[in-house]
């Protein structure tokens, strides 16, 4: 918040207030998640679908039952790494696949 009342606010400090106190800003924080895991997992974005970020999880819909077993058992803590690098933050603490329905 600022201290000085006096003349204008800078925009980016009212969308701020704004965003936070109609619960956007973590709206606005999982679809950079998601974002972020379809440009690092590049083509296999179009077979596992990350669908939600919550609470550090993120959700990932998968195409088949090979590749869900694929990624549940081997690569998917490699992609929730890359992920994380490629926000600078450890924002996703887990990755859960599911089956598409």
């Amino acid at each position: 918040m600022r201290s000085d009342r006096r003349g204008p606010a800078p925009i980016g400090e009212v969308l701020g207030r704004y965003f936070k106190r109609h619960g956007l800003d973590a709206k606005l924080r999982g679809a950079a998640v998601i974002r972020t895991w379809d440009r690092t997992v590049g083509p296999l974005a179009a077979r596992a679908r990350a669908v939600r970020f919550k609470d550090g999880e993120l959700i990932v819909e998968v195409d088949s039952a090979p590749h869900l077993a694929e990624l549940t058992s081997f690569t998917g803590e490699n992609y929730r790494r890359a992920v994380n690098r490629a926000l600078g933050r450890e924002a996703v603490e887990r990755v859960t696949f599911q089956r598409k329905r």
